[in-house]
């Protein structure tokens, strides 16, 4: 007979392992939105001044 115990160890690793790696992927991902947003005001205010002065 299985080793119940052993068995239920070893899904909880597993699940807990995979969420752990889930919220690396979601942190990475918003770290990349987060910068991708800043670049792009960055460059609308760019934009804007360099129209103001009229380059």
């Amino acid at each position: 007979m299985a080793n119940y115990i052993d068995l239920y160890l070893k899904i909880v690793r597993a699940s807990e392992s995979a969420i752990r790696t889930l919220i690396a992927a979601q942190q990475e991902c918003e770290e990349l939105y987060i910068t991708s947003q800043e670049t792009e005001s960055k460059k609308e205010t760019i934009s804007v001044m360099e129209k103001a002065s009229g380059e």
